[in-house]
This record gives structure tokens, C-alpha cells and sequence, in this order.
């Protein structure tokens, strides 16, 4: 069985990277250990640029077919990694999955209806329907003495109207890594199938579940889960392609498959390009030893987090992830005002992370971190954070 190096450093100089060449339009400075977006800083497997390398081999790149072997790569997938049996006729190609919400929301949310989304939460289930002029209100997370989260159904009742016609689901939950347990997804299907409310579920760090913990599909538990919901995933994010956009939609539901399929094909938007098929299938086909690889490197730079924090940082708590390679750090406990916090990370630290602000209700006084790379660089950057943090005497 083949070893992957997960020390080794790539320089992604020249390669037009958006996680280094924004920073001086975004953070003001280039000086940065850039640990925000969340792609990872390891090279894309092997197997995949073979299998794009093969391809562009062949110098023409006119109109191709999907290959045979899409569908039931991602099948096949499904089943084996997440117990759920997806149906051919339930799959398409979608041009990602930001774009996918927003096809949704301007297919199904009329202009005077409502989007809810649960805060702390991507920024982009926000600003997607905003932007397209729908109203957006919240069910914000109920957070728990230990620090963790847990979905808030009595505000929920009690803020629906007739008009919340979507409900963006991140499950995994992105920042907090959440992987929501049986009980809480049919509970949100049992109210959300009673009171005409579509589910999207953003299932996209499904394949990274840490620690032992397990992703649950949200249509796969019960009929009335899969009658209300539109799941979105890709091998982007385990396989660090985001960059080749390889994004699926399931519905199971016929009636609404029948309505959002037929809109993205009249509309030529479910027809994939030449190279996410050839992606997806190798990164199906060929990664799981890459993955198993990858989820323990991660799950170690995760508990060096935590090791770090408790021993030099006691002012910030991160909050250990069930899922992916974003870990929520809690840092209250330094008491300073959101502005004052990215001051710290940014100028003092000079540290690129994600503000917890831009994730809505409940993420002041947090910061996200992407520990999807070198353990080198992520003792560098808390080296860079204790001094900070040592210099302000934050207390």
C-alpha cells in the first residue's frame, strides 16, 4: 500500500492560487501564513493528475459524452462509504454546489418568500438568496456549556411562517464540523416535510468524518427526508480539486426531480466539462487509501491544535471537529471586540483565518482555522498566535 507524505511543502507560487493571491485585497498585507479557505495545501492526489494527465494526451478537447463510469463511481461511493443506495435517475451534475443553492432558490423561492439558515453558519447560505433578493431568517444553533452546538427546533416553530419555503442545511455543519446524529435530521424532516419546506443539504465534507464519528445523509433517514430534500455533494473538498468543479445534486423525490431537473437541462446547466468526470471517477475509483491517509493526518493536526491551545493558548478553546479540516476557535475568552480579535490574528500574529463574524449570529468572538496542511506550518502559526498573544496580554 502506497504512503503519502503529508509533510512535504508545495509552493503554489505562479499557480494563481485564491488562497495567497487575494490576501493584500482581503487582508491588506501579503505577509501571511494563509490558513482561511478551505482547500488544503497538499497535492492533489496522484491518481487524479494521472488520469487528467491521460486525457490531455489526447489533443482535442471538442464535445464529449459523460463517461459510463460517472454515475456509478458516485454510486457506488454513496453506498460503501455513507450506507445510503442512491438511484441513477436521482443523480446530476450541477456547476457547484454555492451555484446549486442559488439555482434552487431562484427555481423555488418565489420573490416574496423566505430562506432560513441556522447561524453559525458558511457565509455563502446568506449572501447566495440575499443576493437574489429573497429574505433570509434565522434558526440560530443553541450552543451548549461544553462549547458544543445543537439545533434550536422550539425557536424554529416559533419563527416559521407561511412563507419559509427553503432551509439550507450544512451537514457536516461548516465552521463547527458537525456531523448531526440520526435523531436531529429526522426531527428537522419531520418539520420541514409537514410545513412545505424544502431541505438543500450541503453534504460536501461528508467523506471527511473524524474520530470515529459518522456522516448520516439527510434524505437517507426517513420517506419524509427524502420527499422534501435536494442533497448536494462532490469529491471536492476530500480530494482537494475545489478548483475542478465536480458537484452532484440527488433528489429523490420524482415530483421535484422532475421540476429541477428539467430546469437545469433546458438550461444546459447539468452538463459537467470535459475533466470532472475523469476526476471524479479516479477520485472514486482509486482514493480511498488516500483519504484514510489524510483523515489521520488531519485528526493529528486537530489534537495538536487542542494540545497547543491548552498548554500556551488557554485564552482560546478550540472546538474539536467530528468532521473536516476547519476547526472553530472559541476565543472569548481574550476579550476583545471582534475588530480588535482580527487585529490580533492578522497584524500581530500575521495570520490569515476566516472571522468568525462572517458566519452570522453567534460567530463573534470566534476565528476559523483550516488545519488541512503542513504540520510545520501550523506550529509556525501558533508559535505566531502565543507571541501575539503574549505581546497584548489579552486576559
Amino acid at each position: 500500500m502506497k504512503t503519502y507524505d503529508f509533510d512535504k511543502i508545495i509552493d503554489r507560487t505562479g499557480s494563481g492560487d485564491l488562497k495567497h493571491e487575494v490576501l493584500e485585497q482581503r487582508y491588506g498585507r501579503i505577509d501571511l501564513l494563509p490558513l482561511w479557505v478551505a482547500d488544503m495545501d497538499w497535492e492533489t492526489p496522484d491518481f487524479i493528475t494521472d488520469a487528467l494527465r491521460d486525457r490531455l494526451n489526447h489533443s482535442l478537447y471538442g464535445y464529449t459524452i459523460e463517461p459510463t463510469d460517472l454515475w456509478p463511481s458516485v454510486i457506488d461511493w454513496i453506498r460503501n462509504r455513507h450506507g445510503w443506495e442512491v438511484q441513477r435517475e436521482w443523480l446530476t451534475f450541477i456547476p457547484g454546489i454555492v451555484r446549486g443553492i442559488g439555482l434552487v432558490v431562484n427555481r423555488f423561492v418565489k420573490s416574496d418568500e423566505k430562506v432560513i439558515i441556522q447561524p453559525p453558519v458558511y457565509h455563502p447560505f446568506r449572501l447566495t438568496p440575499a443576493g437574489n433578493h429573497r429574505e433570509v431568517v434565522c434558526n440560530p444553533l443553541r450552543r451548549e456549556a461544553d462549547g458544543t452546538y445543537r439545533m434550536d427546533f422550539e425557536q424554529l416553530a416559533a419563527m416559521v411562517d407561511e412563507k419559509c419555503r427553503l432551509l439550507i442545511l450544512s451537514n457536516p455543519h461548516n465552521p463547527a464540523g458537525i456531523t448531526w446524529d440520526r435523531s436531529t435530521l429526522e426531527q428537522l424532516a419531520e418539520f420541514c416535510d409537514s410545513h412545505g419546506i424544502l431541505v438543500v443539504s450541503d453534504e460536501i465534507h461528508a467523506d471527511m468524518a473524524l474520530f470515529g464519528n459518522t456522516h448520516i445523509p439527510f434524505a437517507s433517514v426517513s420517506e419524509a427526508a427524502a420527499r422534501c430534500s435536494i442533497t448536494f455533494g462532490a469529491p471536492s473538498k476530500t480530494f482537494n480539486m475545489a478548483g475542478i468543479i465536480s458537484s452532484w445534486a440527488v433528489v429523490p423525490n420524482p415530483k421535484l426531480r422532475a421540476e429541477f431537473y428539467r430546469w437545469l437541462t433546458v438550461n444546459e446547466l447539468n452538463e459537467p466539462h470535459i475533466f470532472a468526470p475523469i476526476a471524479t471517477i479516479a477520485a472514486y475509483r482509486k482514493g480511498e487509501v488516500w483519504r484514510e491517509q489524510m483523515l489521520r493526518y488531519v485528526e493529528g493536526n486537530v489534537n495538536f491544535v487542542m494540545d497547543y491551545c491548552r498548554q500556551y493558548l488557554p485564552q482560546i478553546r478550540p472546538l474539536r471537529p467530528q468532521a473536516s479540516f476547519l476547526v472553530w476557535l472559541d476565543c472569548n475568552a481574550l476579550r476583545l471586540t471582534q475588530t480588535a480579535l482580527v487585529n490580533l490574528f492578522v497584524n500581530e500574529a500575521r495570520l490569515a483565518l476566516n472571522d468568525g463574524a462572517m458566519f452570522g449570529q453567534g460567530g463573534e468572538g470566534f476565528m476559523r482555522l483550516n488545519v488541512g496542511t503542513q504540520r510545520s506550518r501550523l506550529q509556525e502559526a501558533l508559535e505566531r498566535l502565543k507571541a501575539a498573544v503574549e505581546a497584548c496580554r489579552c486576559s
